[in-house]
């Protein structure tokens, strides 16, 4: 059976075309992935969040919800090169998560290195009621 294939070079214009709407959607709405794992210890929250500043980022707790956000500073006398393609620009987020009564908040703690905005949140230490023997006098 032999099979007819056109070729046509409209695909890559459309491909190309086609490749650079989806990053204009997004960069209103982009968000960072988080991953979020747990230990006996507590939950391991991690940002990705590679060329940012530590200084622009705030964690806020309040009412058991953990909200973490950024606002890129601008400078008015920074001079940018021109751009000839941008696939990703984040100038502010905003992502919350609730906490939960187990988790000890008074020692959350975060931590900024190699793109990765690491948050601990403890479990708090269950208090355990040990067995008493009462003399009888």
């Amino acid at each position: 059976m032999n099979a007819i294939v056109r070729n046509n070079n409209l695909g890559n214009l459309f491909d190309e075309l086609f490749s650079t709407i989806p990053n204009a959607w997004n960069k209103e709405n982009a968000l960072p992935p988080v991953n979020i794992t747990e230990d006996e210890n507590g939950y391991h929250l991690q940002l990705i969040a590679a060329g940012l500043q530590k200084d622009d980022f705030k964690i806020n707790l309040e009412k058991g919800l953990l909200t973490i956000s950024y606002e890129k500073q601008h400078k008015e006398d920074e001079k940018k090169p021109k751009s000839h393609r941008i696939e990703y620009t984040l100038n502010s987020f905003k992502r919350s998560f609730n906490v939960d009564e187990n988790i000890d908040t008074e020692n959350i703690s975060a931590g900024y290195e190699n793109g990765i905005l690491n948050i601990n949140l403890p479990k708090k230490q269950e208090v355990k009621v040990l067995p008493k023997q009462i003399a009888i006098q």
